[in-house]
C-alpha cells in the first residue's frame, strides 16, 4: 500500500485508539518505573541499605542504562518499524519488572532494575514519533499531553498497587504482579498498531534519505537558544520531580507514620490533580499557542514557580493531612511542562528525526532529573542526619532543598519563550 493510499486508511477513530493504545504502553511504563518509590522503605529495611544506595538504586543505575540506550534504540525507530520496536521493548521491560521480585540481595535487584531501564528507553521516541505522525501541529501538544497522561496514572496505579499489595504479601509480590500483564500488552502492540506514514499529519512526502546521524540532529537542536534554555530548564524540573516522586512516600513515612497502603491510596487520588495539569498544559498551550508560539513555554514557567511555596508548606507542614490537600497544587501545576515541552522538540525537527529528537531530549531530563534527582535528595538525607540532629526529618528538608532548582527550571522557560517563534520558523527552512 502506498503512503498516500496508507494515510487515508487512518480514520480519526483509529488515530484515537492507536493513541489510546499507546497511553495504555506509557501508563504500564510508569507503573513499572515509579513503584520502586512506594517500596522504598521496606525494600531498605529489608535488604539493610542506605538512603544514598537507594538513590542509586531509582537514580544514576536507572537513568544512565534509560538515556544511553534510548539514542541508539531511537535511532533504529526511525529507520524501522517504530511499533516493532515498541512491542519488544515493552515485553523486556515488563519480564524484568517480574524478576525484581526474585532479587534476594542489593545486586540482584540492580541487576533488574537495568533491565527495566533497557526497555524502557524504547518507549517514549517511537511512540512520539508515530503520535506527531497521527495528529496536525495545531493539534499535537494536545495529543502528546494526551500521551503523558501515561505518567500520572501509571504513577497512580504503581504507588496503590505497589503500596496495598506491600501490606498484604511483601514488596517482592508487588514486583512480579505489575510486571507480567505487561507481556500481553506486548502483543496487543504488535498486532493491533499500525506503522503511521511519516509525514502524514503534515501532508508531507517521505523522501527516500536515510535517517540523519545523531550528531547532527543534536547540532540542530543545540543550535536553537529555546530549546537549549527549555531542555536544561525541563532537566532541572524532571530533577525536582523525580526526587520527589521517589522519596516522598519514606518522608512521610519517617515524618508522620504515614504507611505504604494509606500513602498510596493518597497517592492515587493526588495522580488526578496531575491529570487535570498534564490535560491543562497540552490544551492551553495549543490554545495560547496559536496566538502566540511564545505562551508554549511561558505557561510551564509561570506554572512551575508558583507550584514553589506550596510545596515548601507540604515538606515543613506538622499535619500530614494538610499536607495532602496542598500538595495537589504542586501535582497539578507540575505536569503544565510536558506537552508543550514534547511538542515544541516536534516542531524543531524534521520527519526521519523525530524519534531521534525525542530521544536526545529524554536524555537531557532524565541524565540529569531522574539520575541525580533522587540521587541527590538521598545523598542530601545522608548527610543532614549525620551532620544535623533533624533525625528523621532528615529527608523532608532534603526535599527543601531540592525546590530551588524548581526556581531555575522556570527562569530557563520564561527565558526560552524569547527565541521559541524564531526557532521554529528557522526549522521549516
Amino acid at each position: 500500500m502506498s503512503e498516500s493510499r496508507q494515510a487515508r486508511s487512518f480514520s480519526p477513530l483509529y488515530r484515537w485508539y492507536a493513541l489510546g493504545l499507546l497511553v495504555v504502553v506509557y501508563i504500564f511504563n510508569f507503573i513499572d518505573r515509579s513503584i520502586l518509590g512506594i517500596l522504598v522503605e521496606p525494600i531498605k529495611q529489608d535488604l539493610g541499605v542506605s538512603d544514598t544506595l537507594m538513590g542509586f538504586l531509582g537514580g544514576i543505575a536507572f537513568a544512565t542504562f534509560y538515556t544511553v540506550l534510548g539514542i541508539p534504540i531511537a535511532r533504529l525507530a526511525d529507520r524501522g518499524s517504530r511499533r516493532n520496536v515498541l512491542s519488544v521493548c515493552l515485553a523486556l521491560w515488563s519480564a524484568a519488572t517480574a524478576l525484581c521480585g526474585l532479587a534476594n540481595n542489593f545486586l540482584h535487584l540492580l541487576l533488574a532494575r537495568i533491565g527495566v531501564a533497557v526497555g524502557e528507553a524504547g518507549g517514549s521516541p517511537p511512540s512520539h514519533s508515530m503520535i506527531s505522525d497521527m495528529f496536525p501541529p495545531r493539534r499535537r501538544a494536545t495529543a502528546l499531553a494526551i500521551y503523558a497522561l501515561g505518567i500520572p496514572i501509571g504513577t497512580m496505579l504503581g504507588n496503590l498497587g505497589g503500596g496495598w499489595i506491600n501490606e498484604a504479601f511483601d514488596w517482592r509480590t508487588a514486583f512480579m504482579v505489575v510486571g507480567l500483564p505487561g507481556i500481553l500488552l506486548a502483543l496487543i502492540v504488535r498486532f493491533t498498531l499500525r506503522e503511521p506514514p511519516r509525514g502524514a499529519a503534515e501532508g508531507l512526502t517521505l523522501s527516500d534519505d536515510d535517517a540523519p546521524p545523531v550528531t547532527e540532529v543534536f547540532r540542530h537542536l543545540w543550535s536553537r537558544r529555546s530549546f537549549r534554555y527549555m531542555a536544561v530548564g525541563g532537566s532541572l524540573h524532571a530533577f525536582v520531580g523525580y526526587g520527589v516522586g521517589y522519596w516522598i512516600p519514606a518522608m512521610f513515612n519517617r515524618s508522620h507514620g504515614i504507611g505504604t497502603a494509606e500513602m498510596g491510596t493518597v497517592l492515587f487520588y493526588l495522580g488526578f490533580a496531575s491529570i487535570l495539569g498534564t490535560l491543562s498544559g497540552g490544551y492551553l498551550g495549543d490554545q495560547l499557542g496559536t496566538r502566540d508560539k511564545r505562551w508554549y513555554l511561558w505557561l510551564p514557567g509561570l506554572a512551575t514557580l508558583i507550584s514553589v511555596p506550596f510545596s515548601f508548606y507540604v515538606y515543613v507542614a506538622d499535619s500530614p493531612y494538610a499536607a495532602f490537600w496542598v500538595l495537589s497544587i504542586p501535582y497539578f501545576l507540575g505536569a503544565y511542562y510536558l506537552g508543550p515541552t514534547f511538542s515544541m522538540t516536534q516542531g524543531m525537527v524534521g520527519l526521519r528525526m523525530r524519534a531521534l529528537a525525542s530521544s536526545i531530549l529524554l536524555f537531557i531530563l532524565n541524565i540529569i532529573g531522574l539520575g541525580l534527582g533522587p540521587q541527590f535528595t538521598g545523598i542530601a538525607s545522608d548527610l543532614l542526619f549525620a551532620w544535623t540532629d533533624l533525625g528523621a526529618d532528615s529527608l523532608r528538608w532534603a526535599l527543601v532543598i531540592s525546590l530551588t532548582f524548581n526556581v531555575v527550571s522556570a527562569v530557563l522557560y520564561l527565558a526560552a519563550g524569547k527565541t521559541i517563534r524564531a526557532d521554529l520558523k528557522a526549522s521549516l527552512n
